[in-house]
């Protein structure tokens, strides 16, 4: 797909609307993690350097359509003043934004309220796109994580006016093109998670596209039990044993080779430092969960992971939250951290619980690329058309 980026534009003297992904946790008016806010510094330091003034477009939670004061976003101006190193002028309402004040025209940066307290935001409506068109002269999205999402600030407002991805946004895609868009390979994804109800389509994609497919977490007892094996008391959805089935025939027919587990961790219950063993697949006891994959599933996936030139990483490959049951994700990811530290491998990861568990395993600084996006990462993976990326492009 051809986009431009924030250096295809001449920006001095514009006002650049800048949509970006601030929607960071916070707590008594606090921000407690400013990861999200820190990675738009790069955009909005583009732009300034360019002579640009950027006017800050997001959202904060789900206050649908209406007024909600604790989701406002003038809670964040400390938070974003610390990370950019410059003013920000908070403007509370639309009419504020059409109708600056001369602080606000002064401010380095602004901000916009949250636009989701306006319903033509979320309608993907024209007229209010155009409305916030004409609040500025160029468009730059760098909110990747909200691409999935046909809004009148992530969609229709990149067709009013020119229009470019961000730094964070550019190096979304250039990670994703890298990873599964025109991949060194062999490649290989890792697949985990709790059920494959949620990921039928990422299955789907992913066997046309990798060489190599790890099916971890959960999600791995589903096909593990419409193989016939019995998973005791595990989380399984036997249900899905035909997709599963389908899935795996799938595979074999595009030459995707598929590792499941060879060995488990069991327990008969999930909590930190339950009793726990280690067993074939294929001796789960009746009574007993799956909650990890087992040292041998774990060597045959690192043996994979150095055949491989690219990985794609989605998911976890046990219950991580709740240790012992989190060594396999802390190996599997140890490895690649290891090989991506050495130039052997490019590396790939996305997913709220995948950047969890790839920090728990202190391995994120080292793979290629973290996604913090949760449902774009997914639907690119998919296969499916972003409509705030292809607005770009249009």
């Amino acid at each position: 797909m051809r986009w431009k980026s924030l250096d295809d534009l001449d920006l001095d003297g514009k006002t650049v609307l800048t949509r970006v992904d601030i929607n960071v946790p916070v707590e008594n008016g606090r921000v407690t993690d400013a990861t999200r806010i820190e990675r738009i510094v790069p955009t909005v330091q583009a732009i300034l350097d360019k002579g640009g003034k950027p006017m800050l477009i997001a959202h904060f939670g789900r206050p649908k359509g209406k007024v909600v004061e604790e989701m406002s976003l003038r809670q964040l101006v400390p938070a974003l003043e610390e990370a950019l190193g410059h003013s920000v002028q908070f403007i509370e309402t639309l009419d504020g934004a059409e109708n600056l004040t001369q602080e606000a025209r002064e401010a380095e940066v602004l901000l916009l309220e949250n636009i989701r307290f306006h319903p033509g935001e979320e309608a993907n409506d024209e007229d209010f796109a155009k409305r916030i068109a004409a609040l500025g002269d160029v468009y730059c999205n760098d909110a990747f994580s909200a691409a999935h999402r046909a809004h009148a600030s992530t969609e229709a407002l990149a067709r009013l006016l020119p229009s470019c991805a961000g730094r964070l946004m550019q190096s979304e895609l250039e990670a994703l093109e890298t990873a599964l868009g025109n991949p060194y390979r062999p490649l290989m994804a890792v697949v985990g998670g709790a059920k494959v109800s949620t990921k039928i389509d990422l299955l789907s994609n992913l066997i046309e596209k990798v060489d190599i497919l790890v099916i971890g977490g959960a999600m791995a007892n589903t096909f593990l039990a419409a193989e016939g094996l019995d998973v005791g008391r595990s989380l399984c959805e036997h249900d899905m044993a035909d997709t599963a089935r389908a899935i795996a025939e799938k595979a074999a027919k595009t030459g995707c080779e598929v590792i499941l587990p060879r060995d488990v961790v069991v327990a008969k219950e999930l909590r930190e430092g339950a009793e726990f063993e280690i067993v074939r697949t294929e001796d789960c006891p009746e009574d007993a969960m799956m909650l990890d994959a087992g040292p041998d599933s774990v060597f045959h996936i690192t043996q994979a992971m150095d055949r491989a030139a690219t990985l794609i990483w989605n998911g976890p490959l046990g219950a991580f939250e709740t240790p012992p049951f989190d060594g396999a994700t802390n190996a599997a990811a140890a490895h690649a951290a290891g090989l991506c530290h050495a130039g052997k491998l490019i590396a790939v990861a996305g997913g709220g619980d995948t950047v969890a568990a790839l920090n728990q395993a202190n391995a994120a600084d080292y793979f290629s690329y973290i996604s913090t996006a949760g449902g774009a990462f997914l639907e690119w993976m998919e296969g499916k058309t972003l409509p705030g990326v292809a607005a770009l492009g249009g």
